[in-house]
Formats: structure tokens, sequence, C-alpha cells
């Protein structure tokens, strides 16, 4: 739901707002939480709750499998917005999706990975239980695959060729512990941690900057336009072998 850009301190212009919306739905009321995080009104499993009370309502009401997967548009949008995440995929192996809501983009990812002459085996995870149960109906060959669980403290039972998480899933003072975490501890030897896909604006690219600076190495990218010129959707990707043993460090 939530771009990992980071909240403005002041309240934006309207031009600035019409930007942050593009960049994520209900910025006003996640800033409103990330401020009572930082004012220390909230802790962070209160974040994670106020958070999970924002997206849980608006996925369960949606009527179509991309709206219980956050795509407030079209299926046209959807496509757009989350196909080119296979470029970040080179080969076949196991995909873990740490956000997979109704378990969509699961579903879509091993179907577009096919058509490509990929084969994926997909595995999920959500913090929210109703939707992890309800991706387990939906899914059913996939159940036993899908947990509940925060990407920033779950141990997985194994480890996978290529995981997604989107920084956003955690307070933003999280997002190194968030990526550190997964890379030592759910991305495979030789595999791969894809982050996104997000909203950026156009020829700003902040999460990757952040990455650099908290001492990842970036080992690929990519984008696609938006409807709007102001902005674009991005992911990047870390390979596990090109990260140092020193930023792995807990």
């Amino acid at each position: 739901m939530r771009s990992p850009s980071s909240v403005p301190s002041e309240e934006p212009d309207a031009e600035a707002a019409s930007v942050h919306a593009l960049k994520e739905n209900a910025w006003r009321e996640v800033a409103a939480i990330d401020a009572a995080l930082e004012a220390g009104e909230i802790d962070e499993t209160g974040w994670h709750t106020a958070i999970a009370g924002l997206v849980r309502p608006a996925y369960l009401a949606a009527g179509t499998p991309w709206g219980q997967s956050g795509m407030t548009r079209g299926e046209a949008d959807w496509v757009s917005a989350r196909r080119f995440v296979l470029a970040a995929v080179e080969r076949n192996g196991t995909f873990l999706d740490c956000g997979c809501a109704n378990g969509y983009l699961m579903e879509c990812l091993e179907r577009w990975a096919a058509a490509d002459g990929l084969r994926l085996e997909l595995y999920g995870l959500d913090i929210i239980g109703e939707l992890v149960a309800l991706a387990r109906r939906r899914l059913p060959h996939c159940a036993g695959r899908i947990w509940e669980g925060n990407a920033l403290t779950w141990v997985p039972p194994r480890r996978f060729d290529v995981v997604r998480v989107g920084l956003e899933y955690v307070p933003e003072r999280r997002r190194p512990d968030l990526v550190r975490h997964l890379l030592s501890t759910a991305v495979a030897p030789g595999g791969r941690l894809v982050i996104g896909p997000y909203t950026e604006e156009t020829g700003a690219p902040a999460t990757e900057r952040a990455l650099v600076r908290w001492g990842f190495a970036v080992s690929g990218r990519a984008e696609v336009v938006h409807r709007d010129p102001r902005v674009v959707r991005r992911i990047v990707w870390l390979d596990g072998a090109e990260q140092s043993v020193s930023v792995l460090q807990p």
C-alpha cells in the first residue's frame, strides 16, 4: 500500500500532495501513524497494528482479486504495475512473496513466468491473518506454503532463490534491519532480494540511494512508466553474494 519514500515533516502544498497520493494510497493516515511512533505515542507493535487497520478492511472489501492485493484501479493497471517484477528473475526456482495479501501476485507471477518459459514455485508471507486465510482458500495447492508473520522478525523454514518485499512494511527506521534480516535468513546462497514495486518521482531514485547509504550493494533495477509522468514504478534487487559480510551483521 505504501511507498518507501519518506513522509514529509510539513504539510505539502497541493502539487506535492498530489504526487504523494500517486506514490502512496492513504498517505495522510500513514503519516499520522508514523508521527505517533516517532512521538512515542505508540510502539512498533502498535505501528503494525495501526497499518493493518488501514489495510485489512480495504483489501477484504475489494471486489476483485487485484483489489484484494492493493490495486485500486483496473486489471490492466495491475499487470502494468506488477508484471515487471519478473525482470529480476533469471532462472527457474523458488520465490517468496512477502506481503502476499490474498495471494494474487503469487498466482500471477507463476502464470507470467510460465509464459516467459520459467518455472517458479511460489511461497507467501503476510502479517494479517485474515489475508493469509484468504490466500490459502484462493490457492489451496499453495496453502502449505503461505505463512502468517512479520517479515522483520519471521524466520522461514527454508531459503528461497528470490524474495520480494516492500520497505513500507516496516517503520522507516527499521528498513535497513528488514533488508539485512531477509538477506541473512531468507535468501538462498546465490539468491536475490527484490524490493518493490514502488512508485517514486521521475529522476529521483530515493530508494536505491537509501540502500547504498545503508551499505548494501544494489545489483540491478527496472522501471516502468506510470500513467502520470511525474512518477515511475521501480524495483531494485540485491544479490546476496554481492553484499559485504559486515553489512549483514546485526
